[in-house]
């Protein structure tokens, strides 16, 4: 069982290691359920599979990776086996990281689920492509049909699997049973809801599959900034086409100037939402009643284009961890479901509009960021030392999210 930091006496994949190694292009599929996919538990726009990537085009500068992500949400391996062809093998991989079992421990048996990772062997390896396993995070109480207990047992199925076929095994499970054994901030910091993990948890996916792959200790390091901040925003402005923003007070009353302070033209349609007095439970269940679960039951809908979230600091919970589930849940129905992304969701700190906050408020301001980076969602924040006025820190922020980067 490999922990992150363990360095492995071989490669896993020694044929994709070498092309790696000598700088030749190099096709990844990375295979599984949401938790491979992109969704709001990650921001919508990147996962472990762009991590993975990431790493490894550090650590081989020269080499020309191609990643492709064919995760899908709710999938067991019995759903995903026909898209197999279609999905992984059609564009022709070097490798397939696989990681299917949080799904197959709520829908399927453990044979069915054995005998599936060995088709998708079989198939795989038939084609030529190398093949690594990924284990399922661990979990925590709180999802019947996910038990601890039962995903760690499909766990370590795949462990069975693995040993029995030779196919290597990234144990991503032990990687965060490890930090959970550990409790307290540095587990439920990992974690979107009971079973998804946020970014910090896709990191560690991405560098435990890496240091599986080339045999030795990867650590990952700062993530690039992701232009533009506001990638449908933008598309929407630039068009011309009117824009539908659910925004946070005060921002329902600011947000129309700071846009046409950078778009002149551009049509604003605001929805304001008052969070005044509110507890971060009430906000939390406002929030399912306004964000992605509404327009997923509500089709016809019209969904809006931008979401801003600015959360009082005086908004509570009974404790930091309840603090932290609440907050990350305002954030998980506030983004979109479904791809493409249909919106953009835009956090603003307090400090913003009241930079004279005291220490306690402070305090209560660096929690809320610390979630809002777990979910790689952009943040407009004032910078300590800055007086500008909120419309100028808005503006000129805003301005640097709808930047495109540079090529």
């Amino acid at each position: 069982m490999m922990l992150a930091g363990d360095v492995l006496a071989t490669p896993a994949a020694p044929r994709t290691l070498r092309r790696l190694e000598s700088g030749q292009t190099v096709r990844i599929v990375c295979f599984g359920d949401s938790i491979t996919g992109v969704y709001y538990h990650t921001g919508d726009r990147r996962a472990w599979c762009d991590l993975l990537g990431l790493a490894l085009q550090r650590r081989f500068p020269a080499a020309r990776i191609e990643m492709l992500n064919a995760g899908i949400s709710g999938q067991t391996t019995g759903d995903a086996l026909p898209r197999l062809e279609t999905d992984v093998l059609a564009p022709r991989p070097d490798l397939v990281v696989l990681m299917f079992g949080m799904n197959d421990a709520a829908k399927l048996a453990p044979e069915t689920y054995r005998a599936n990772l060995r088709e998708f062997t079989s198939r795989i390896r038939a084609r030529g492509a190398e093949l690594i396993f990924m284990t399922p995070n661990a979990v925590d109480e709180g999802d019947p049909l996910r038990p601890p207990d039962r995903v760690a047992a499909y766990a370590e199925i795949m462990r069975e699997v693995g040993r029995e076929l030779a196919v290597p095994v990234a144990d991503a499970f032990q990687t965060f049973r490890a930090v959970q054994l550990r409790g307290g901030p540095d587990w439920w910091r990992l974690m979107s809801n009971t079973i998804h993990p946020n970014l910090h948890g896709h990191i560690l996916f991405a560098e435990t599959a890496a240091q599986t792959l080339v045999g030795g200790p990867v650590a990952l390091g700062e993530l690039p900034i992701l232009h533009p901040g506001l990638p449908h925003t933008l598309a929407r402005l630039e068009a011309g086409e009117a824009l539908q923003v659910v925004a946070m007070k005060p921002y329902d009353v600011l947000i129309g100037p700071a846009l046409r302070h950078l778009f002149p033209k551009a049509e604003i349609r605001v929805t304001a939402w008052d969070p005044s007095g509110k507890s971060l439970e009430e906000l939390e269940a406002e929030a399912k009643q306004t964000g992605w679960f509404k327009f997923q039951s509500h089709p016809a809908t019209i969904p809006p284009d931008l979401v801003i979230l600015a959360v009082p600091v005086a908004a509570s919970a009974p404790s930091p961890q309840e603090f932290y589930r609440s907050y990350s849940w305002i954030l998980n129905w506030s983004q979109a479901m479904g791809k493409p992304a249909q919106w953009d969701c835009l956090p603003i700190l307090p400090s913003v509009a009241q930079p004279d906050l005291s220490e306690t408020q402070r305090n209560v301001e660096a929690s809320a960021l610390t979630v809002i980076l777990g979910k790689d969602l952009p943040v407009v924040q004032r910078a300590p030392g800055n007086s500008a006025s909120t419309n100028d820190v808005l503006t000129h922020q805003l301005e640097t999210l709808l930047h495109r980067a540079t090529p």
